[in-house]
This record gives structure tokens, sequence and C-alpha cells, in this order.
């Protein structure tokens, strides 16, 4: 004989999500996970490794890249100069919009992002080294502005 299914209970305490529905996100400080919290939270509490992490107070711009020893997204405050890994520990040049170019790898034609005046930049997926400026090759640097 097939048994009833219950409905779930509702849980101990209401939670009332903000009226605009606003969230926003963070890199858990225990796992690396991104976490979503909604807005007027001061702490959020990662479902995966349970660990607590701070939220930043109101109004404080934060910004992502991308470790370049581990791959690991980063999160850190917008103004920063350099961001250090907490798994590899790598100190990762934290560069503005309007320092960063572009131009393609002159091998496999990789898009590369490089700190803009530079002379050369090596691609991380074949390890050639491209010239940044006017290339024989006819890489053409390019400027990416924010505006």
């Amino acid at each position: 004989m097939p048994v009833p299914l219950a409905p779930y209970p509702t849980p101990p305490g209401s939670y009332t999500p903000p009226v605009n529905g606003a969230q926003s996100q963070l890199v858990c400080s225990g796992c690396r996970n991104l976490l979503m919290y909604p807005a007027g939270a001061t702490s959020v509490c990662c479902a995966v490794c349970n660990a607590i992490t701070a939220v930043p107070p109101p109004g404080t711009e934060m910004a992502q890249l991308v470790c370049g020893g581990c791959h690991t997204l980063l999160m850190y405050i917008r103004g920063a100069t350099s961001v250090q890994c907490s798994c590899c520990h790598t100190v990762n040049l934290a560069l503005e919009a309007n320092q960063v170019a572009h131009v393609n790898c002159g091998n496999c034609r990789m898009l590369l992002m490089y700190q803009y005046g530079a002379r050369s930049v090596k691609c991380a997926v074949c390890n050639f080294v491209t010239s940044a400026g006017g290339s024989a090759s006819g890489a053409a640097e390019q400027k990416f502005n924010n505006t």
C-alpha cells in the first residue's frame, strides 16, 4: 500500500527577501566557491564548507581577477595594486581596466592580456613570446579602455 507524502514543514522563522531582490556575490573564505547573498547581510555561511565569510561594508567596490598561479577566481577591493592568492600564495598584479592592453598570440592566436606598455607577452597556452608593440607578424596592440 502506498504511503502518503506529507508536505514539507515550514521553516522556523520566515525569511523575507529584500524588496528589490538585490543580491551580491563574494568568494567563500574557505573553499573559494562563489557565494550569493541578499543585500544587507553582514556575513555569509557557505553551504559547501560551512565557513563564514564577512561581507565587505556597503559601498565597497569589488573587482575580480583569475590567479596567474592556480587559475582560482579572486575577489579584492577595487583600487588594490596586488592580490595574494590564498590557495597558492601567488602575488597577482591587480590592474585597472585602463592599464590593460590586449594582443593576439603570434603562434596560436589566443587573445592575451598584459600590462599596457610592456614590450612583449608570453602566451600561457603555447608559451610563445609575442612582441606587444608593432611586431613583424602584424599582431597589433589594442588598448582596452573602460569608458
